[in-house]
């Protein structure tokens, strides 16, 4: 890798392919307090997980506009419940026309299901176990993901971090691509080396700027898209 430049290289450019400061600012994420995450309950992290599952590789618009006949044929989401379902259930989702009837995705419900129930037996919540997840180690948190639950590899926890609140980065092409123009990339996103050269520059940068992370990635994917 590179010299991490200053961050100032990057902020200045989105700032002028924004229409200025205060246009650029305006469209950061929002971020959850560490109390608004433990104030998460279960079903809406289930929920939450499942959306960002159905968009991937779909039309994002479709989803959320059936988002609630989704909540109406998963009966809320609840991760107790959906944990040890009845094989019966899935199938019949997979027929019921209020939702987009994937079945491999489906499937993925109990099973994610399963792990936040392991996760709120030991911290009490899940929302408590990410409020208490260092922020310095997204990439550890988006390994446990993967290898606890179903689809939620790629980007696809990335998105849902960023929509429950928890200050990380996606790794869009945007981002990507304003990584490696200045050589701070240099192997796969997909890969845990990949994941860790882009958490050391985005690190370094909040260290230096105080700028939230999630910020920091949106800033650098609007210095290049």
């Amino acid at each position: 890798m590179a010299k991490i430049p200053d961050f100032s290289i990057f902020y200045d450019r989105a700032c002028e392919r924004k229409g200025g400061e205060q246009n650029m600012l305006a469209q950061m994420p929002t971020l959850a307090s560490d109390e608004q995450l433990m104030q998460l309950t279960d079903d809406r992290v289930l929920s939450l997980l499942t959306r960002c599952i159905f968009r991937a590789g779909f039309v994002w618009q479709v989803i959320d506009n059936k988002w609630p006949q989704f909540e109406q044929a998963f009966s809320g989401f609840v991760p107790l419940y959906w944990q040890q379902v009845p094989p019966e259930r899935l199938e019949a989702l997979a027929n019921d026309e209020r939702i987009v009837r994937n079945f491999q995705k489906i499937i993925t419900v109990p099973i994610n299901a399963r792990m936040i129930v392991e996760v709120a037996e030991e911290y009490g919540s899940f929302g408590r176990f990410l409020a208490q997840w260092p922020n310095s180690d997204q990439v550890g948190l988006l390994l446990l993901l993967k290898k606890n639950g179903a689809r939620l590899g790629g980007n696809t926890s990335q998105y849902a971090l960023r929509m429950l609140g928890w200050d990380g980065f996606v790794t869009s092409p945007d981002v990507v691509r304003a990584l490696a123009n200045y050589r701070l990339l240099d192997a796969s996103v997909t890969s845990q080396t990949g994941l860790r050269q882009v958490q050391t520059a985005i690190n370094h940068w909040h260290e230096k700027t105080g700028l939230p992370r999630s910020h920091i990635s949106r800033i650098l994917s609007y210095s290049v898209g």
